[in-house]
């Protein structure tokens, strides 16, 4: 009777364990996509949410078993509906991965819900370098700003310029330009003067009459993602255009979702950044017509390729895991390698920053359209921030 009831008790549990491991099977993987789908940086949301659902449609919605469930929350680029749309996305959806972010003081607001809840944070889009250092959760598919400017500041010291004015906005991936620039191109010789303007409703008149005034070889500029038109019409307007300042920048400036509504205006600028429309790869072509015929009107731009690439990382990381969350998940991630549109990335294991290359490109027109187009490669470039710490 005893051995009887031991083995009934046996079968059980293995049957609870079977419908418990069935269940888990069943269960969704949530991912909690919180973007700036209104407002200013409107431009952003739209990009990421559009490149994470052509990933979904051309991988599938099943991973190791598991359904993926995307939640697509609008924090209108406000810090404060970020952390609140986290925290229930986190406790009442049971999120199992956050993703967007799509400036720094929203990637910032989520870091402690992230590792209170030891959820994946993937940062798609903020630049920030210090981000990362803000939960053990976070990882990085976008860029850091300091990771596109120093490329820049060697350019500009190697070709000549000895005297330039940085105008970025006043806020976190602004100062890492100007400071990133400031360092590199002075300790090749160059002067450099800094402007700052508020990130909120700005007015770049004053500041770029400064930069009239100042009469420098080049004006280096970064602008969020979004606001690069407003400032290159304010740039024309103060005659900076004719002025013989040549224009450098960032590359959010010349963004390649408004480079066409920026105008010609933009042509001839120098900017760096990591990602081109135009970049020429099999891998890149293949994302642009899909990202097009999904979209009509719309091609992609470097907000689209972060959001592209880290549903890839999520995809991947499930896969290693078995579908499984949490610390493992975030493991999963640290030194995960791919050959995206963008060109070869990789997650460094030490800071879950993204490694890439750097590209030097100059705004020209083809074919009725402007781009961004290439010329010269840094490869698998770190955050320079934090490689710096490093040593």
């Amino acid at each position: 009777m005893r051995r009887r009831t031991f083995l009934g008790a046996a079968g059980a549990v293995a049957v609870t364990l079977t419908l418990s491991g069935a269940a888990l099977a069943q269960e969704a993987v949530k991912i909690g996509l919180i973007l700036p789908m209104t407002g200013p940086f409107a431009s952003t949301g739209r990009q990421i949410e559009a490149a994470a659902r052509l990933y979904m449609q051309q991988q599938g919605d099943t991973v190791a078993g598991r359904k993926i469930q995307l939640i697509v929350k609008d924090d209108t680029g406000v810090a404060d509906v970020t952390k609140r749309l986290a925290q229930e996305l986190i406790v009442n959806d049971k999120i199992s991965v956050m993703a967007g972010f799509g400036l720094t003081p929203l990637a910032l607001a989520s870091g402690p819900l992230a590792t209170q809840g030891k959820v994946p944070a993937v940062v798609m889009a903020a630049a920030t370098s210090t981000i990362t250092e803000a939960s053990p959760f976070i990882v990085r598919t976008s860029f850091t700003a300091a990771q596109a400017t120093v490329p820049l500041a060697d350019w500009a010291a190697k070709n000549g310029l000895k005297k330039v004015v940085t105008l970025v906005s006043d806020y976190g991936p602004g100062i890492d330009v100007e400071k990133a620039f400031t360092e590199v191109f002075t300790k090749a010789g160059g002067q450099v003067e800094n402007l700052r303007v508020p990130l909120a409703n700005p007015d770049f008149s004053p500041f770029l009459q400064k930069v009239a005034d100042a009469k420098p070889d080049a004006l280096l500029a970064f602008v969020p993602s979004g606001v690069g038109a407003q400032f290159m019409k304010q740039f024309v307007e103060r005659g900076l255009d004719k002025s013989g300042i040549r224009l450098l920048a960032e590359g959010s400036v010349t963004d390649d979702d408004l480079l066409n509504n920026i105008g010609d205006v933009a042509l001839g600028a120098i900017t760096t950044h990591h990602y081109s429309v135009a970049h020429d790869s099999p891998e890149n072509k293949a994302f642009v017509e899909a990202f097009k015929k999904a979209n009509p009107n719309m091609r992609p731009n470097f907000m689209a390729v972060g959001g592209y690439d880290g549903m890839h990382l999520i995809y991947e990381g499930l896969k290693k895991t078995n579908g499984q969350g949490g610390q493992v998940l975030i493991d999963a991630m640290k030194g995960m390698s791919w050959t995206s549109p963008r060109g070869p990335v990789s997650i460094d294991p030490q800071t879950r920053d993204i490694i890439q290359n750097i590209y030097v490109r100059k705004v020209e027109r083809r074919d009725g359209e402007l781009y961004n187009v290439e010329f010269a490669t840094i490869p698998n470039v770190k955050d320079p921030v934090k490689a710096a710490k490093a040593n």
